[in-house]
C-alpha cells in the first residue's frame, strides 16, 4: 500500500489539520497522481471532507431508514413541510448566457478520446460522466480529470493504436458540463483521518481547482450536473459544497451552475423542493429515465402489486412515465428553469439498413414526443444522433428553449407517478436482463464503464434495471403467486439457474467481449445480487472493492 501524504494546514486558525492520504496498491499510480492531486488540492479535499461528510453520512442513512417505510407498505408522496416551497410564487436565478440553448447534449465517459468526440460533436453540450459511464477505478478517476483539464485548455490529443490521432476543433462551441458521482459513492483512494472521502466532492472540487478561474474568464462555468438525489436536503447539501469551493478558491458566490437529474422516485415528489434548495445556482432539471427506471423498482422492491413488465415495454409512453415528464417540464418552466429530455441509448447499426431504421425510428418518435411535450433539450448517447435529434427539436422551438411553455394543463396527482405499467416478460426479455447484466458487469470491473450491447449503449442504469428486475421477479416466485413468462413458464430459481448458466456459457465463447477475463467474476456478482434475500443499493456499490484495488 503505497501513500502520499501533503503538508496540510489547517482551514481556519486553531483548527488541526486534515490528515490526507492517497492510497494504493500501485507505487506508479501514486506517484503519478501529484499533477492531479497537489498538496494545495488535497488540504482542500480534507477541509470539505471535515466540514460536510457528517451530513453526508446523515443523509444516507435517512435514504435507508425511507426505504424502510416503503418496504413495509409506504408510498412516496408530496410533503406537506414543504408545501408552501410548492405553492409559493418564486423563481430560480439568472441562467448563463452559454446555457440557454441546450437542444441536444451528448454524454458520455471521460477518457480522452470520448473528450475529444463529444466536444467536436456539434452538440450544443456534452455531459462528461464520471458517474454511470465510467468504471471508477483511480487510473479512470485521474485520467478523466487530466482530459477535462486539457480540453478546457485546448490542448487535448489522443493517439489510437490503430494510429488514428485525435485533436479537439478549437472552433467547438460545445460547452462542457460535469457529472460527479452520487453521494452514495466514495473514493477509497483518497482519505482523511482514515476516512474514504466521498466521490461526489472529490470529482466536483478537483475539476473546479484546476478548470473554475479559467472557465470564468470565458463565462463557460464551471457548470456540473448533479445524479442520484432524493431529496431536497441532499441537494441544499450540494448548494453548501459548491458554496464552500467557490470561496476557497475565490470564485464569485454561485458561479458554479447545476442541473439536477430527477433520476430518483423520491425526488419526483421534490422537484419544487430541489428547485428552491439551489435556487441561486441551479439552470435546470433532467428527466433520467433510465435511472428512474431503476429507481421505481427499487422502491417498491417489496410491493407485489407494483412489478413492472421487461424493460422494453416500460417506454417513456407509459402513463406513470408520462406523468413523471410532464410534472417536471410544469415544475421547471414554472420556476424559469429548463426541463431537459431523456437518453437516447441507440447505436446505428451499420451493417444492416432496415434494422437501423427501425432503431432510428425510434429516436425520432422519441424526441418528438419530448419537443412537444415541451423539454427545451434532449439526450443522446452518440453523435451520429445529433441531427436527428437537432432537426426535431429545431421543427418545434421558436426560440433558444421552451420556457414559455407553461403546461398549467398538467395536472399530475401521486397515484398517477407511481401506478405501475401493464405488460408482460417474454423469454428473450428475461435472457436479455441476464446477459445484459452479465457483460455490463465484466467489462465494468475491467475498467469500462458503458459497453455497446445489441446496438445498445448499456451503462450503470440500464444495467441496474435489468439486474433489479430479476431480483424482483425471482422475490415474487417465493410470494403466494408466481410470475410467468408469457409462454407460461413459471419464473423461479430453477428457470433462473438454468437460464443463467446457458447464458454463461454462451458468453464464456465469446472472448472478444469487453471484461471476458472477469466474466467468472461477474457472474458470481450477479448471482448473489439476484438471489440475496434483499438487493443491494447500487451493484456499483458492491462492486467498488475490487476496482478500488486498481
Amino acid at each position: 500500500m503505497q501513500t502520499f501524504a501533503p503538508n496540510s494546514t489547517p482551514s481556519q486558525p486553531g483548527e488541526a489539520a486534515p490528515s490526507v492520504l492517497i492510497r494504493c496498491n500501485h507505487e506508479a499510480t501514486v506517484k503519478d497522481s501529484h499533477d492531479v492531486l497537489p498538496p494545495a488540492l488535497l488540504t482542500l479535499l480534507g477541509t470539505l471532507h471535515l466540514q460536510f461528510d457528517t451530513t453526508r453520512q446523515a443523509l444516507l442513512a435517512g435514504r435507508v431508514t425511507r426505504q424502510a417505510q416503503f418496504d413495509a407498505g409506504a408510498n412516496p408522496d408530496f410533503r406537506s413541510d414543504t408545501q408552501a416551497i410548492r405553492w409559493g410564487d418564486w423563481k430560480i436565478g439568472a441562467i448563463p448566457a452559454a446555457l440557454q440553448n441546450r437542444r441536444v447534449e451528448i454524454t458520455g465517459p471521460v477518457d480522452a478520446k470520448m473528450v475529444i468526440n463529444a466536444l467536436n460533436s456539434g452538440a450544443n453540450c456534452f455531459m462528461a460522466d464520471f458517474e454511470d459511464s465510467t468504471a471508477p477505478n483511480f487510473g479512470n478517476v485521474l485520467n478523466g480529470q487530466r482530459s477535462l483539464r486539457s480540453a478546457v485548455r485546448g490542448t487535448l490529443e489522443f493517439q489510437a493504436e490503430g494510429g488514428k490521432h485525435y485533436t479537439l476543433n478549437l472552433d467547438s462551441q460545445t460547452v462542457l458540463i460535469v457529472r460527479p458521482r452520487g453521494w452514495h459513492l466514495p473514493e477509497q483512494h483518497v482519505q482523511v483521518n482514515g476516512q474514504a472521502i466521498s466521490g461526489a466532492i472529490f470529482d466536483a472540487a478537483v475539476f473546479a481547482f484546476h478548470n473554475a478561474q479559467l472557465l470564468q474568464t470565458r463565462d463557460r462555468g464551471p457548470y456540473f450536473y448533479l445524479p442520484k438525489l432524493q431529496s431536497m436536503e441532499e441537494a441544499a447539501l450540494w448548494n453548501s459544497v459548491l458554496g464552500a469551493i467557490e470561496q476557497q478558491l475565490g470564485l464569485e458566490p454561485h458561479c458554479i451552475k447545476a442541473t439536477v437529474l430527477i433520476e430518483t422516485l423520491p425526488a419526483a415528489f421534490e422537484m419544487d423542493e430541489i428547485l428552491h434548495a439551489l435556487q441561486h445556482r441551479i439552470v435546470g432539471l433532467n428527466c433520467g429515465r433510465w435511472d428512474y427506471i431503476f429507481s421505481y423498482l427499487k422502491t417498491f422492491r417489496a410491493h407485489a402489486d407494483k412489478i413492472l413488465p421487461e424493460r422494453g415495454q416500460v417506454t417513456m409512453t407509459q402513463p406513470f412515465l408520462k406523468a413523471y415528464c410532464e410534472l417536471l417540464i410544469k415544475t421547471c418552466h414554472r420556476r424559469g428553469a429548463f426541463a431537459m429530455g431523456g437518453m437516447a441509448a441507440q447505436i446505428p447499426i451499420n451493417n444492416d439498413s432496415a434494422a437501423n431504421e427501425v432503431a432510428m425510428a425510434k429516436v425520432r418518435a422519441d424526441k418528438t414526443r419530448e419537443a412537444s411535450a415541451g423539454h427545451d433539450g434532449t439526450w443522446v448517447a452518440h453523435p451520429a444522433l445529433i441531427p436527428i435529434a437537432r432537426s426535431i427539436f429545431d421543427a418545434h422551438l421558436t426560440g433558444p428553449n421552451q420556457l414559455h411553455q407553461l403546461r398549467d394543463e398538467v395536472k399530475v396527482s401521486a397515484a398517477e407517478l407511481i401506478a405501475p405499467c401493464a405488460g408482460t416478460i417474454t423469454r428473450a426479455g428475461f435472457n436479455a436482463n441476464i446477459e445484459v447484466s452479465l457483460r455490463y458487469l465484466a467489462a465494468w470491473l475491467s475498467g469500462q464503464g458503458c459497453v455497446p450491447i445489441h446496438h445498445l449503449m448499456e451503462d450503470a442504469a440500464t444495467a441496474e434495471i435489468a439486474r433489479m428486475q430479476l431480483w424482483q421477479w425471482l422475490r415474487q416466485s417465493e410470494r403466494a403467486t408466481a410470475l410467468r413468462l408469457d409462454d407460461d413458464s413459471e419464473i423461479n430459481a430453477s428457470l433462473f439457474n438454468a437460464t443463467f448458466a446457458e447464458v454463461l456459457a454462451n458468453l464464456q465463447t465469446q472472448t472478444a467481449l469487453p471484461g471476458f477475463d472477469k466474466l467468472e467474476r461477474a457472474a458470481a456478482l450477479l448471482k448473489r445480487l439476484c438471489t440475496d434475500p434483499k438487493p443491494d443499493d447500487f451493484l456499483t456499490l458492491s462492486a467498488y472493492g475490487e476496482l478500488a484495488q486498481l
